[in-house]
């Protein structure tokens, strides 16, 4: 395995207008590694994510992905890489069914000459494989996904990742608004992926979510990073206080 991080951001610089949202950010993830990156709302972590996710370009700074400088065009460009995002609304279409949402936009065809058709057979068995992959189960690849609970479909989200083998994962407040069942089956996918070799990002302004899973915390505030810490070298109390001071 490489020495060099999977990812790294270098001296990242973001403004809107007059308003400057990140200010001289680093933040690597290295293989394997879980990266909680926290902070108050405001604290421009979404807006680091999707510099990394290829939605934003950053104004200066740069990325390096596992050891080469990169410039993103689009999201699409990132997802090449390997490089997936989950929001808090996973992206997912609510009245298409699971298998279909899993393959969206990258679906298996049978092609006859010129003719090609949906392998529907291939879509089912490899969307429930997938599910098994992050211990989600439900009852058939052919369920809605409006008919899905939060958890569930976060997990559908996860799965499709795993599935096209995502190297690194960027979970953009992945428990915000679910249960706490669910908040913890959402916790066990991600330590999961890690095990099958995934690293992810997971951002979020609840420590007590990503403190128990995560290698290494990044607290950002006001656009600054104001601490880097590997969590046996910090405490919630600790990290509660830098994301506090003002």
């Amino acid at each position: 395995m490489s020495k060099l991080p999977l990812v790294k951001l270098v001296n990242i610089h973001k403004w809107f207008g007059r308003v400057c949202a990140l200010e001289g950010v680093d933040l690597s993830a290295d293989y394997n590694e879980i990266v909680g990156l926290v902070g108050d709302n405001g604290a421009g972590k979404s807006t680091l994510i999707k510099i990394l996710s290829g939605v934003y370009p950053p104004d200066k700074g740069e990325i390096r992905w596992e050891g080469q400088k990169i410039n993103f065009s689009s999201p699409k460009n990132a997802i090449e890489l390997g490089i997936e995002t989950i929001h808090q609304e996973a992206a997912l279409v609510n009245r298409m069914n699971i298998m279909r949402n899993i393959f969206i936009g990258r679906e298996p065809v049978i092609r006859f000459g010129p003719v090609g058709w949906l392998n529907v057979k291939k879509m089912a068995r490899e969307s429930m494989k997938a599910l098994q992959g992050v211990a989600l189960h439900l009852r058939s690849p052919e369920a809605l996904v409006e008919e899905l609970s939060g958890g569930q479909r976060q997990g559908v989200a996860i799965a499709r990742a795993m599935y096209f083998k995502t190297k690194l994962l960027l979970l953009d407040e992945p428990t915000n608004n679910l249960s706490v069942k669910e908040s913890k089956r959402i916790l066990r996918f991600v330590t999961e992926l890690k095990n099958q070799g995934i690293s992810s990002v997971f951002i979020t302004h609840n420590l007590y979510h990503v403190y128990p899973i995560a290698d290494k915390i990044i607290v950002l505030s006001h656009g600054k990073k104001v601490g880097e810490f590997k969590k046996e070298e910090t405490s919630i109390d600790n990290l509660t206080e830098l994301i506090t001071l003002k």
